[in-house]
């Protein structure tokens, strides 16, 4: 019988093929109370297990073959981290002395307090990391039940199978580096999920947040992923098996022809340059900018370098190597450094029950708020950010700015930073540039603020419609609201980008609308010319620009901007698309 499921389009392309479920390990352990003369041992079981997949681990990371994708090799030091991390050891071992819990009673009494933790936080891309933890306590859990090893099995034809799975950690998806998986279908994750991450890299199609299809979808079914519009088809009928075949052949050609613009010019018809830089979460992903044409990094999320930390914040050795790594990836091209986004609503497992989380976190202390009430933290990010400067292009961008003593505030910082490297006798570039995210509406429009006192502008699209339509876009019940389209977030983004203009300031994206090639013409007639986003749609991007005509494009997305009606806007962006 067929049916059609419905999930999260995050990797594009079109996958057909026999459905490879993946069972998850079982969190349904053993609970009972153990003598006081068998703690200790309890202590050395769990050790030894810890040992077994610290072992796991750095045997798939010393088979990674030397062009698998950047992320595969950043996620394995991640969950190596995690398994040495205070916050899932010393509370388990703290739970087996305490409560004389059994290890597996322990350990995920202890992963379910940390995901409870994450739960409240409302940034999509960390809320999703409590999938590391899961995932980390997954193959702990193995190796105390002496099934060490791979989570997967992998037997028969690979490159006729799609993975179904509850979720994936990304140490089982190496298993997938010599195999050639059609595409991925999963319970759980988002856009930022590991599973979206690698399938992107790999340029896999894949669908997740597909509710229940691990349970619907049986072994061997014939399943048809689009990757485009977030639809599993199980057991096709012929006819829609031979329209998706057939849309696949047409995508795979134009994947093809996309490899030919990689080092062409991006420039449109009139002749106008245009930026596509990339959005990054690792120094390592530098690489794969590179090797999709990025002309630099747009957005360096910082946040991933202060999660894991056992003993408070990232020292200012750790975070300069991480950043020198980035720019001399880069090799001369600009690197946008984003200082720290977390706090109330972010919060970190280093912090304790320092910051409790606010009644409403995305209002809360978080961002460049929590940065300036932390100044010693800030400085040490500050002064390892400038000493990269030393090595390359760099240009630091706060998030969050609203105030302009926020602003003020922000710069007397930078200039702090600068001579304690002075008094240190550190290298570092004194031009370098700062600027500002434009992600609440009071930012664009208090913009002369920012044009004032700043370098430059981003625009982050997340979470300017976030605030603009008062949409927590994590919350199923809101989330159909969240309209990158409306026309109160087109007007903050085309005056902002106007305003900017006028006087000289650059501005990039570097939010989700940046890369949906369906937007470039729309942001391109608004003046937009610097795009920074993931590396695996910079092509897709590329492609609309090529074909675009700046002055062609007036008419129609002064249409847009005029329009207010959603069927005016809807006819209004269908005249951008043909122009």
């Amino acid at each position: 019988m067929s049916f059609t499921l419905h999930g999260i389009p995050v990797s594009r392309g079109i996958a057909i093929g026999r459905a490879y479920l993946i069972a998850p390990a079982a969190l349904d352990v053993d609970h009972y109370l153990i003598e006081p003369t068998q703690i200790e041992d309890e202590v050395e079981r769990f050790r030894a297990a810890q040992k077994v997949v610290h072992q796991e681990l750095d045997e798939l990371r010393a088979d990674l073959a030397a062009d698998a994708p950047t992320e595969m090799g950043a996620f394995l030091d991640v969950h190596s981290m995690i398994l040495n991390d205070a916050m899932l050891v010393q509370e388990t071992i703290d739970l087996i002395r305490t409560r004389r819990y059994n290890v597996e009673w322990a350990l995920t009494e202890q992963l379910e307090r940390l995901t409870r933790h994450f739960d409240e936080v409302e940034d999509e891309y960390l809320r999703e990391r409590k999938a590391d933890i899961e995932q980390v306590v997954e193959r702990v859990l193995k190796a105390l039940a002496g099934a060490t090893g791979s989570l997967v099995s992998i037997h028969g034809r690979c490159d006729e199978m799609i993975v179904v799975a509850h979720d994936i950690a990304p140490a089982d998806m190496m298993q997938f580096k010599t195999q050639t998986f059609q595409g991925f279908v999963t319970d759980l994750g988002g856009r930022t999920s590991h599973t979206a991450i690698v399938a992107r890299s790999l340029g896999i199609p894949a669908t997740v947040g597909v509710q229940h299809a691990s349970a619907l979808i049986r072994q061997d079914d014939l399943i048809i992923v689009d990757g485009d519009h977030g639809i599993v088809i199980v057991d096709p009928a012929p006819i829609v098996l031979e329209e998706y075949s057939y849309r696949q052949s047409e995508k795979a050609l134009e994947a093809r022809k996309l490899q030919r613009l990689k080092f062409s010019p991006t420039q449109t018809v009139c002749g106008t340059r245009i930026e596509l830089c990339a959005n990054i979460e690792l120094p390592e992903d530098a690489q794969s900018a590179l090797d999709a044409g990025a002309t630099g990094i747009g957005l360096f999320r910082t946040e991933f370098l202060f999660m894991n930390q056992k003993h408070g914040m990232p020292e200012e050795e750790e975070q300069f190597t991480a950043y020198r790594r980035a720019v001399e990836l880069m090799n001369g091209m600009p690197v946008t450094i984003r200082t720290i986004d977390v706090g109330a609503d972010k919060p970190l497992d280093s912090i304790g029950d320092e910051y409790e989380t606010a009644p409403n976190p995305a209002l809360g202390l978080r961002a460049i708020r929590w940065s300036l009430s932390e100044p010693h933290m800030f400085l040490t990010q500050l002064r390892a950010i400038l000493r990269a400067s030393a090595f390359g292009s760099v240009k630091i961008l706060i998030p969050m700015l609203a105030h302009a003593r926020e602003i003020d505030q922000t710069l007397d910082l930078i200039q702090e930073a600068k001579r304690q490297l002075d008094d240190a006798g550190l290298a570092y570039d004194p031009n370098v540039r700062v600027g500002a995210m434009i992600e609440i509406p009071a930012a664009a429009i208090a913009l002369p603020l920012f044009l004032k006192r700043l370098d430059f502008l981003s625009i982050g699209t997340n979470d300017l419609i976030q605030y603009t339509l008062a949409i927590d876009r994590a919350d199923n019940a809101v989330a159909h609201l969240y309209d990158p389209l409306h026309p109160a977030v087109l007007h903050l983004i085309a005056f902002t980008l106007r305003e900017a203009k006028r006087v000289g300031v650059p501005v990039s994206i570097c939010g989700e609308m940046a890369g949906d090639p369906s937007l470039t013409r729309l942001l391109l007639g608004m003046g937009l010319t610097e795009f920074s986003m993931h590396p695996s749609q910079l092509l897709l991007v590329k492609q609309e620009i090529l074909r675009a005509h700046l002055k062609t494009l007036e008419k129609p997305v002064a249409d847009v901007l005029a329009a207010f009606e959603p069927e005016e806007v809807q006819s209004a962006l269908e005249r951008v698309a043909r122009a």
